[in-house]
């Protein structure tokens, strides 16, 4: 599986996005091609160029709108662009926009889709609804030439997914359509709910509202990188210089090492990733343990199993490993830090294959539970109750748990079908 990771260590804009993409080896005539398939209001130029960030050279987008109005998007720094804003549109105005366009189906959805997410946010700020909000810095030509140029490049490098690191905001004060705003302006800060940041002292707009619908709507996770064969790396520039540091926004382009030996399996099986989160403690109180270990499941945890070990000098100890999707990993890494008498923790990747599952509803005389089937090849393969369902209607009951998980059984052949969600 083909990945990209944006690792925004000086945070991220959609002209930084575009020209990291172009830096990894986007044709920009194909973007050009692609993006005159928008019937905008006015001619527009993207043009590409070289620019060097601290030592470090990377790939500059910029979009000229003719005739140009100047506009901001409440971008400070991260803006390589002219600016030109018409007429401020609504959501409905960019769908239309985007549906005469006769762009591929998959990229007016993935646009579509960082459009809703942007216009979501920005009716939170304003107290309005997705419809009626006006979108007034990020449906300019500009923005939009932005985003449906990122969800173009994405697709010719053939990425299958996106991971994205922590994101790095800046701080101040920045002058939108709304007047004097503060850095993250609000539009941003909705998008960013959920995802992991860290402020630093630079007094400028790191995260622009563009960068921040871009990455949110399209990545899978914010972490470490995850484990693959790198293939290429592309550097966007900002427009301005940073003192601090170089302000680019680098992409990871590389295959996943850990389920590549999974595409020839003989059978018809899921496969994914999950990542493996261990530690050794051997000075903490067995109860602290055994919090930690709800903590871990109640964050995201998709396993936590325990394992006694003996550690230098003799000493036993356990052994916490932590099963985890990759969006789970950050927060499970710093309760395993703060929770745990622990200096440190091991996190790679593993491959999984699954059979595919859905849910069932069995009626008991005590009450309906849930139980979660099992497909190999499209055959059933296993049924098994839900412990959770089972416990419940035991406690209600007053009747041993054994008992119901053999009416359970019993019954299987008598079911109704709740739901076929994957899990």
């Amino acid at each position: 599986m083909k990945i990209a990771y944006f690792d925004c260590f000086s945070g991220i804009s959609g002209d930084m996005t575009l020209g990291a993409l172009v830096d990894a080896g986007v044709a920009p005539e194909l973007l050009r091609t692609e993006l005159a398939h928008l019937k905008l209001d006015a001619e527009f130029t993207l043009a590409f160029e070289k620019a060097t960030k601290h030592g470090i050279t990377g790939t500059r987008a910029m979009v000229a709108v003719h005739p140009a109005h100047t506009s901001h998007e409440g971008a400070s720094h991260a803006h390589a662009h002219q600016h030109a804003h018409g007429p401020s549109r609504h959501l409905a105005d960019i769908f239309k926009l985007l549906d005469e366009s006769g762009l591929d189906a998959d990229i007016l959805d993935t646009a579509k889709r960082v459009f809703d997410r942007l216009a979501e946010a920005e009716a939170k700020v304003h107290n309005t609804t997705k419809a009626n909000v006006h979108l007034h810095e990020v449906s300019g030509i500009d923005s939009i030439v932005d985003i449906v140029g990122s969800v173009i490049g994405l697709a010719q490098l053939e990425v299958d997914a996106v991971y994205a690191s922590p994101l790095s905001l800046g701080r101040g004060f920045v002058r939108c359509a709304h007047g004097l705003m503060p850095v993250p302006v609000p539009g941003t800060m909705a998008l960013l709910q959920g995802v992991p940041v860290h402020q630093t002292d630079i007094p400028k707009e790191l995260v622009t509202p563009t960068g921040a619908a871009l990455i949110t709507t399209l990545s899978k996770g914010f972490g470490v990188m995850p484990q693959m064969t790198l293939d290429r790396v592309g550097y966007g520039a900002g427009t301005r210089d940073l003192a601090q540091q170089p302000n680019l926004l680098r992409i990871c382009l590389g295959e996943t090492t850990s389920n590549a030996g999974l595409k020839a399996t003989p059978y018809n099986a899921e496969t994914d990733t999950v990542d493996i989160i261990e530690t050794n403690v051997d000075d903490m109180s067995p109860e602290i343990t055994g919090y930690v270990t709800e903590r871990l499941f109640a964050h995201g945890a998709l396993d936590v199993f325990l394992l006694p070990i003996f550690m230098k000098k003799g000493r036993p100890a356990t052994q916490i490993t932590v099963l985890c999707p990759a969006a789970s990993r950050d927060k499970l890494i710093e309760l395993l830090l703060t929770e745990t008498t622990t200096f440190g923790v091991r996190v790679s990747s593993a491959a999984r294959v699954k059979l595919h599952r859905d849910f069932i509803k069995v009626e008991t005389q005590w009450g309906a539970i849930q139980a979660k089937r099992g497909y190999l090849n499209g055959t059933l393969i296993k049924t098994v109750p839900e412990y959770e369902h089972c416990k419940r209607l035991a406690e209600q009951n007053k009747v041993p748990l054994r008992h119901v998980y053999a009416e359970v059984l019993s019954n299987l052949g008598r079911v109704d079908i709740v739901n076929c969600l994957e899990i």
